[in-house]
């Protein structure tokens, strides 16, 4: 969404992170039940900067990137990090980052016009290529997201009334924007949220678009590698600062969507919602109860949830959640079983069950 917006978020996020409180007291997250096992982080990296951008690969193998173009990268399961950053990246915000291993990496970096970059690494940070440079002062990118080590697409707010989608064939480093006739035409005032890289997401050879800032917020689905797309409302709240910022999902017709207002955290109702078939339909659940930036699948069953204000899991698909951590993450990620999260204040964790 627009830098006034994502600025604000950043500034919401950090703002909150020492503003942790019992989780007891924060409504929409059920209690903690005497003997019952819940999961918990383990910190593995704490400083300066905020890593909105995270690619966890395996439970040895992660990526985060952040503010001042920074990149790091781990392939000890978080005991040592290097800093892999492109060279004169400082003026550039990462908001995503997609990763398939320890060596290839495709970083988004957002803003308005120029600010809007896509670059690519095969050597695992040695050496990077600007692939994509947006030219387009009306664009705005948010979101990656890849099928394959191949096959990926990139999303921007709408141009000319419709979300712009990019694509890739070769792994990052070409990309074309698809015509836009097989785009609805968008709500006044929609966007995405560049909240966690996790608005656009992929799973088999479906991808799945997240929205907020309309009348409605929204959950777009391609099945042709982002040419066309249909969407479905929910009962997400949404507003200039409100609507999905995180879509999860664990196979093609099984998902959650999180998010709320980031402009108030503490409080959203009805921010999550459900869905059993592909996204044609979803319904809407309280959710955690507060602003939530991501989630990942862990399996079938169970979901994690992040935001500035802490984490939650949901061992049901999404439809109830227990809060279990009062830490601020922005993003989450599940990958062969492994769990990570990062954010504001350089905080890097796994998660530990």
């Amino acid at each position: 969404m627009r830098l006034r917006n994502v600025l604000a978020a950043t500034a919401v996020a950090a703002g909150v992170l020492s503003a942790a409180v019992p989780a007891a007291a924060h409504p929409g997250a059920q209690s903690r039940h005497p003997g019952q096992h819940q999961p918990s982080w383990r910190m593995v990296h704490t400083g300066g900067g905020q890593f909105r951008g995270l690619a966890a690969v395996n439970s040895r193998v992660a990526w985060v990137a952040g503010v001042g173009g920074v990149v790091l990268r781990t392939t000890d399961g978080g005991r040592d990090w290097q800093t892999v950053s492109p060279p004169n990246a400082a003026d550039l915000e990462f908001r995503d980052i997609e990763a398939t291993d320890a060596y290839h990496a495709v970083a988004l970096s957002i803003g308005p016009g120029e600010a809007s970059r896509i670059l690519v690494t095969d050597d695992g940070g040695a050496h990077w290529t600007t692939a994509f440079r947006n030219t387009d002062p009306n664009a705005f990118y948010d979101c990656t997201a890849f099928y394959d080590r191949w096959h990926g697409l990139a999303m921007s707010d709408p141009v000319d009334g419709r979300f712009r989608i990019l694509s890739t064939a070769d792994g990052g480093h070409h990309w074309r924007v698809l015509p836009a006739a097989g785009m609805p035409p968008a709500q006044s005032g929609e966007a995405g949220f560049a909240a966690s890289g996790t608005c656009l997401v992929t799973i088999g050879r479906a991808a799945f678009l997240a929205s907020g800032g309309g009348a409605v917020s929204r959950v777009y689905r391609s099945d042709d590698l982002g040419r066309h797309w249909r969407y479905a409302g929910t009962s997400v709240p949404s507003s200039a600062s409100a609507g999905i910022f995180s879509l999860a999902f664990h196979d093609p017709r099984h998902g959650v969507a999180v998010g709320g207002d980031f402009a108030n955290p503490d409080a959203a109702p009805n921010g999550a919602a459900v869905t059993a078939d592909g996204g044609r339909s979803w319904t809407g659940v309280d959710g955690p109860g507060q602003y939530r930036s991501g989630a990942a699948f862990v399996d079938r069953r169970t979901v994690l949830a992040v935001g500035p204000t802490g984490s939650d899991v949901s061992t049901d698909g999404g439809r109830s959640w227990t809060r279990f951590d009062d830490g601020s993450f922005d993003a989450v990620q599940c990958a062969h079983g492994s769990c990570w999260a990062s954010g504001v204040g350089g905080r890097i964790a796994v998660l530990d069950r």
